[in-house]
């Protein structure tokens, strides 16, 4: 019953006010969700419609959505051993882990070798500069080390807290990650209008939203959505 008023809360919150929806679950098990964070414990859990004019709808040629996704993120070795690097991460750092194994499996498939043609290294495809920024590491060894998978995911991890904290918005955080800072600001703090970065932060965003799907009906007992109004 709470995975099915989840669901409905969402999408009648969403057809009704293309607004944002944020949430949470409480320690008494209570899942509450709301227009807007209404505390520092709101997580985004399902992004606003853009303007229609910078709006690229799905990505080209994606017909399925998140689904396919999901069951192999349940059974799939590789994400099974980098558990516990989110784990610590999220602890660390107060990034969700759904939201960590969503940007992991859109950038890099889990895989803890890749490398992009631009440079960018290992699960979260973090580049050279931001490895020195976030992590610390000298440039001799920066790019064997962000190849480790526990590192790659805690440097990963500090960064998206620092551009949520930066930005405010989980969406322009991940358009920041996408497509720079510069690119963000430059559209006001919010999503930029560059169809690339708009099809990559919508992806995450989508897998994000099933990720918590999942994980909110099994922590919640109960539903309260709260109005934003003061």
């Amino acid at each position: 019953m709470i995975a099915r008023a989840l669901c409905l809360a969402a999408l009648s919150w969403a057809a009704a006010a293309h607004a944002e929806l944020w949430g949470y679950v409480d320690a008494q098990g209570v899942a509450h969700l709301a227009g807007k964070p209404l505390s520092g414990q709101y997580s985004l859990v399902l992004a606003g419609k853009q303007d229609k004019s910078a709006e690229p709808g799905r990505v080209p040629g994606k017909t399925d959505g998140s689904l396919g996704l999901l069951t192999w993120l349940e059974i799939a070795p590789e994400v099974k051993a980098v558990q516990p690097f989110l784990r610590e991460a999220a602890q660390a750092h107060g990034v969700d882990m759904e939201l960590l194994k969503a940007i992991i499996a859109v950038e890099s498939g889990f895989k803890r070798d890749a490398v992009s043609p631009r440079g960018a290294l290992g699960l979260m495809q973090i580049t050279t500069v931001a490895g020195e920024r976030y992590a610390g590491i000298a440039a001799p060894e920066l790019a064997q080390r962000l190849l480790d998978p526990r590192t790659n995911v805690l440097t990963g991890a500090r960064m998206l807290a620092d551009l949520m904290q930066r930005f405010g918005r989980i969406d322009a955080a991940l358009a920041a990650w996408n497509a720079g800072e510069g690119a963000v600001r430059r559209a006001g703090g919010r999503m930029p209008p560059i169809l690339e970065t708009q099809a990559h932060v919508h992806l995450v965003l989508e897998l994000y939203w099933a990720l918590l799907q999942k994980r909110l009906p099994a922590q919640a007992q109960h539903l309260k959505i709260h109005s934003s109004q003061p």
